[in-house]
């Protein structure tokens, strides 16, 4: 266990950014510039959903966060992984395509092995050091830099390597990893507790025991809810924009750059909103205000609005759909016990990495099978239904009884009504 850590909320932000920029930036190629490269290459969608499982360290974190969360020190944890991605990225400036995309293929895998591994020990530094009236600004922080780090991924390498090659895009992306490590080299870590760690057979099954607590499925099961939806939608809108006859240019700046500056506007206003309302409103708003603009997508895959139409759904789905992110992570914020808080908020977020590949598979099938408008209109309905499953369920229950704190009671609705 981990003493505490006392550190000025601005030293907050500059390292809470740099680590979670320092995630997005190789997801936002691995998962937005890359299936945009497949798809000219002639891949299918089926082969394209494929490398969701190139993810799966997102979704199994859970296995190994109780070692992470309870043994070594923060800051040499995050140095270790950190300084990892640099070396990986140099090491894919040597990338021959001519041997077909194998090695970046299983370069990504190798990503993810780091990234989900430094997620784990950020997110438990996040829940430790910020206090209960910081929460929606550090979730904002999360879901902003995560999507300033997709920004340069997503957008600045996509067009890097459209004006140069692979050895100079990658040698772009290892310069801006080594950016992030600055505020790790400054960081003091915290004093560890007199009390003796958990023995390896206990840190085996720490997940197993923690997922067991009350309310701790029935959560997972509402993130579920919330996110299946929104995943059959969201996360196959880069091919859909490539098979609507959009250039690779073209879709590097409108959902590279454009889309996830809009998504950072989105995480600032969702953080700013947390503050403002309590968690019922700030998830049932933002929620139904994303399905809402998941019919826009619909609408152009029916062949209606044209480019323009695609420019206008991005920037409110960019804007939108991260506030209603912001909102769900707050939420898993407030359901995890600080005591242990890389463990219950990795099982969380593996949970909705989890959801995000099953909603990324079930729609390609659909788009094979019927075409994209069908796959749209089913994540809407769905979207909208998980919100509203989520707060119905809320208010009959608190799960985990964490949650309690933060969801007002009958009373409190009827007053504010």
């Amino acid at each position: 266990m981990h003493g505490t850590l006392t550190v000025g909320r601005s030293r907050k932000i500059a390292l809470l950014t740099a680590l979670y920029m320092a995630q997005g930036l190789p997801y936002g190629f691995f998962t937005i510039a890359l299936p945009i490269l497949l798809r000219e290459s002639g891949y299918s969608l089926k082969a394209i959903s494929a490398i969701g499982l190139l993810s799966l360290p997102w979704a199994l974190k859970f296995l190994w966060a109780p070692y992470l969360d309870h043994r070594g020190t923060r800051k040499r944890w995050l140095l270790l992984f950190q300084l990892s991605s640099v070396a990986a990225a140099l090491l894919l400036t040597r990338l021959n395509l001519d041997q077909g995309y194998t090695f970046i293929l299983v370069a990504a895998f190798v990503f993810n092995i780091i990234a989900a591994s430094q997620d784990i020990v950020t997110d438990g530094l996040a829940v430790r050091i910020l206090d209960a009236s910081e929460r929606g600004l550090g979730n904002g922080i999360q879901v902003g830099a995560y999507r300033l780090g997709m920004i340069f991924g997503g957008g600045l390498l996509l067009a890097v390597f459209a004006k140069t090659n692979w050895a100079t895009m990658f040698l772009c992306m290892a310069a801006l990893l080594a950016l992030t490590v600055l505020p790790v080299l400054g960081m003091a870590d915290a004093p560890r507790s007199a009390e003796t760690p958990p023995a390896f057979r206990q840190l085996l099954i720490g997940w197993a025991q923690r997922m067991l607590k009350p309310g701790m499925i029935a959560f997972a099961g509402l993130i579920f809810c919330y996110r299946f939806g929104d995943a059959m939608v969201s996360n196959v809108l880069g091919p859909f924009l490539k098979d609507s006859g959009l250039s690779t240019a073209t879709i590097a700046l409108m959902k590279g750059t454009v889309g996830s500056t809009t998504s950072l506007a989105g995480s600032l206003l969702g953080g700013w909103y947390a503050f403002r309302v309590n968690r019922r409103t700030l998830l049932l708003s933002t929620g139904l205000a994303q399905s809402v603009t998941f019919v826009l997508y619909i609408v152009a895959a029916l062949g209606v609005g044209g480019t323009q139409l695609l420019w206008t759904a991005t920037i409110l789905e960019g804007l939108i759909g991260t506030t209603a992110t912001v909102a769900l992570f707050t939420l898993m914020m407030d359901a995890s016990d600080a005591e242990h808080a890389g463990t219950d908020y990795t099982l969380f977020a593996s949970f909705f990495v989890l959801v995000n590949m099953v909603g990324t598979f079930c729609s390609a099938v659909i788009v094979d099978a019927f075409g994209y408008a069908p796959a749209f209109t089913i994540g809407t309905v769905l979207a909208a239904a998980g919100c509203l499953a989520l707060v119905w369920t809320l208010d009959r229950r608190s799960v985990p009884e964490r949650i309690r704190s933060v969801w007002p009671t009958n009373t409190d609705r009827r007053k504010s009504a």
